[in-house]
C-alpha cells in the first residue's frame, strides 16, 4: 500500500506543478484546445489524488494503518539526561549553564498529501508523528553535543518546545541546564 501511495503522491505533484507552471502558460499563449501533455499531466494529477484516497482508505479498512516503529530517540552518551531539578544519589557539584539544541523540520507536499487525507477519514497522522519523532532526536542530539563540549556530566531541566513556522514545518528546540555531578555522601 505505502508504495502505490508514494506512486500517487508523485502522480499528483508532477501532474500538479505541469498543469500549473507548464500548462497555463501553453493555455495563455497558444490555442485554447488541451494539448495531450497537459490533459496527461490532469490525469495524472486526479489520479494521484485517488490513488492516495484508496490506498489509505484501503489501509484503515483493513485496520493495518502503519504502525511502524520510531526511533526511540536515545541518544548513546556518557552524559545523564534528567527532565527533573535533581539528580537521585547525586550532589551538583558546578552549573555549566543553559545547554540547547534546534531544529526546523518539514515533509515533502506527497506526504503532506496523505496526511491531509488521513485527516479527512480520521486516524493518527504517522508522516508527522515521525516528523517530529526526527526532529526530537535532532535537537536532542545537538543539545548533548553542546553539554559533551562543556565537560557536563548530567543535563537536567530537559525540556521541549515546538512551533508551527510555515504549513508543513515544525520548529523544535531541546534545552536543559548542564551541571557536574559527584555521587552524594551517603
Amino acid at each position: 500500500m505505502k508504495f502505490f501511495r508514494i506512486i500517487g503522491s508523485l502522480a499528483f505533484v508532477i501532474g500538479l506543478f505541469t498543469a500549473i507552471f507548464v500548462g497555463g502558460l501553453w493555455h495563455i499563449y497558444h490555442e485554447p484546445t488541451l494539448p495531450w501533455w497537459l490533459k496527461i499531466a490532469i490525469y495524472c494529477l486526479l489520479g494521484g489524488i485517488l490513488l492516495v484516497l484508496l490506498t489509505v482508505a484501503l489501509e484503515q479498512k483493513k485496520g493495518k494503518a502503519q504502525e511502524e516503529e520510531l526511533p526511540t530517540g536515545e541518544i548513546q552518551t556518557r552524559i545523564l539526561l534528567q527532565n527533573s531539578a535533581e539528580v537521585p544519589g547525586s550532589e551538583i557539584t558546578k552549573v555549566l549553564g543553559l545547554v540547547k539544541g534546534h531544529t526546523i523540520y518539514a515533509i515533502w507536499i506527497g506526504k503532506d498529501l496523505s496526511a491531509i487525507v488521513r485527516l479527512v477519514l480520521g486516524g493518527e497522522l504517522f508522516e508527522y508523528t515521525e516528523m517530529m519523532g526526527k526532529a526530537r532526536m535532532v535537537a536532542s542530539n545537538r543539545m548533548v553535543a553542546q553539554a559533551e563540549e562543556l565537560g557536563a556530566d548530567a543535563i537536567i531541566n530537559i525540556r521541549f518546545v515546538t512551533t508551527s513556522v510555515i504549513g508543513s514545518a515544525a520548529e523544535l528546540l531541546a534545552y536543559g541546564t548542564a551541571v557536574k555531578l559527584k555521587k552524594a555522601k551517603t
